[in-house]
């Protein structure tokens, strides 16, 4: 083969079908790959200016290389830790978290919320599953001493301590749900945290059963349409039944023989049948 002809073909261009193989190649790698998850280090995603949180990616990583990408609200921040570190949280640092591993895809996003107030109720979940436990704690600001706290469910208080404690309900049910929100002494001045909504709800398989079976409203109108159809079947049955023996003891004492003739089923000679 001359040089020219070598040449020639070295220079020739990858077929498409083999750009493609590569293209759909790392397409799949990159499926493969578990997400990240953010952690927070208080486990509270609400919490008061001044606080201290932590956030921590957890993924693989490469060999010997620990490095890791951050987005607060989409956009990258120059931390390339495991664990991402805000020592004196203000406002501004409220919103959403993501992060992002060497052998990791982009994680879901994790809300923080960065309130102003000497009190602040803070709870793991505002969602719980019935048997689960809640978990209420009464957060001051800096940590400062709170006295005789009380914490609330729709008005009603539903423990008092004279520390600040937490407020732990074992297993919730569905009474459980409600608008809570604690108060207690900070010095001399009687300090409320804002009220948080909490949902107690049915696991996802008792929903799925209680989906088959009617609300006790419209079981109770369907009894009741019931019964009226048939009290009205029977009283028309009933009118039936005395319009006929009415016309048939009429035709008992007028015409006699007719009425034997109409009983048994038989047909009423005429004179056309002589």
């Amino acid at each position: 083969m001359s040089r020219k002809a070598e040449k020639r073909l070295t220079t020739l261009p990858l077929p498409n079908r083999c750009t493609s193989t590569f293209s759909v190649s790392a397409d799949t790698q990159t499926a493969d790959l578990s997400k990240a998850v953010v952690l927070l280090d208080p486990q509270w995603n609400h919490v008061l200016t001044n606080d201290r949180v932590t956030l921590k990616c957890q993924g693989d990583y490469p060999v010997e290389d620990n490095s890791t990408k951050w987005w607060h609200n989409g956009t990258l921040i120059s931390s390339q830790t495991p664990s991402y570190f805000i020592a004196d949280v203000k406002v501004q640092d409220s919103g959403e978290y993501k992060c992002q591993t060497g052998l990791s895809a982009l994680s879901d996003p994790v809300k923080l919320e960065v309130h102003v107030g000497w009190l602040l109720l803070q709870v793991a979940q505002r969602v719980v599953n019935v048997g689960k436990p809640i978990r209420l704690k009464c957060h001051s600001w800096k940590k400062t001493p709170v006295a005789k706290v009380q914490y609330f469910r729709n008005g009603r208080g539903k423990k008092y301590s004279h520390g600040n404690s937490d407020f732990h309900i074992p297993e919730a049910k569905l009474e459980h749900s409600g608008s809570y929100f604690c108060r207690g002494i900070i010095g001399s001045k009687n300090e409320s945290s804002e009220s948080v909504q909490i949902t107690v709800q049915a696991p996802e398989t008792l929903q799925t059963v209680s989906s088959f079976f009617l609300p006790w409203h419209q079981i109770t109108f369907c009894l009741v349409m019931g019964v009226l159809f048939a009290v009205d079947t029977g009283l028309h049955l009933w009118e039936q039944q005395e319009n006929y023996t009415s016309d048939s003891r009429d035709l008992r004492i007028l015409h006699p023989t007719l009425f034997l003739l109409v009983s048994y089923g038989k047909k009423v000679p005429t004179v056309k049948d002589q």
